[in-house]
């Protein structure tokens, strides 16, 4: 979404996005629209969600406001809807250009496809490395002008590689971490340390065929079936909560390379959009769910 701009005073006015969670209670729009126009915002977007399993309640408003207006002002104005009703908030100014790590092994096609998005400006990103256990992808990430780190890691230098990375986000600024077909399992303690800003994509519609040549072992048994899943990373191995899926059918005409080449297509398409959906701010967790605006 890009700032929207006033003709007549050229002033800018930054589009913000506040997300909120908290228990259903009434007066809750009530009270943090009331705030918003006060500050003379004007709401662009709004997308609400009453889970009636926990009893709580998730909201996403898009909101322009007054040139000149800081995120500190807008968030002391809600501090008082926020502590009324013990909400859980976030805002973010998407006027700024997120910066992103994508981290990639051998299979480059997922990586491909974002730096594509990026390039034409489907994807509001700056990818501010290319993280590889591998050197495959390097040609690609420099004719984008990315710094790419080629950490090869083994059970012995884990520990070294994972806190490289942490350093790197610190570094760079990033704000999410993207694994592009980077075959490397997360420890359990970098798992916790990136929950909500690290993302997957699993090489299959979960519940899947596991271990190696998945497309394969799903040719051999016949599905009709073949999709992705993109999820957030978490200590379970892909059992983290889940943001994107697509599925596409498949025949028994077909060769367990075209399975291949389906499969590399439609995991693409749907990390891209994973990736676009928590960077707008439309993605908010749920217990081990998500909600998807």
């Amino acid at each position: 979404m890009k700032p929207d701009s006033n003709a007549a005073t050229g002033d800018v006015k930054p589009v913000h996005i506040l997300n909120l969670s908290c228990e259903d209670r009434p007066g809750v729009v009530a009270a943090v629209t009331t705030e918003l126009a006060a500050n003379g915002a004007n709401i662009a977007e709004s997308s609400q969600f009453w889970d009636r399993q926990s009893n709580r309640f998730f909201m996403r408003i898009a909101f322009t406001s007054p040139a000149g207006s800081t995120k500190d002002d807008l968030e002391r104005a809600l501090k008082s809807s926020v502590d009324r009703f013990g909400m859980k908030t976030a805002l973010v100014d998407q006027a700024r250009r997120p910066k992103i790590i994508v981290m990639v092994s051998k299979f480059d096609h997922a990586l491909l496809h974002l730096l594509y998005q990026i390039r034409v400006g489907w994807l509001n990103a700056e990818v501010a490395a290319v993280v590889s256990n591998h050197e495959d992808a390097r040609r690609f990430a420099e004719m984008e002008g990315v710094p790419y780190h080629h950490w090869p890691t083994t059970r012995e230098n884990k520990a070294e590689q994972e806190q490289k990375l942490l350093d790197l986000v610190q570094e760079t600024g990033s704000e999410l971490v993207v694994l592009a077909r980077y075959m490397q399992v997360f420890s359990k303690g970098l798992s916790d340390r990136l929950y909500g800003r690290a993302i997957n994509i699993h090489h299959s519609f979960l519940p899947s065929f596991k271990g190696a040549k998945p497309y394969h072992q799903a040719f051999d048994r016949g599905v009709k079936l073949i999709g992705a899943t993109a999820h957030y990373v978490t200590s379970d191995l892909d059992e983290g909560p889940i943001i994107e899926q697509e599925t596409e059918r498949v025949t028994h005409a077909m060769s367990a390379e075209d399975f291949v080449a389906v499969g590399r297509d439609i995991e693409s398409r749907v990390l891209a959009r994973a990736v676009k959906l928590h960077l707008e701010a439309r993605v908010m967790l749920n217990g081990h769910k998500t909600i998807v605006f």
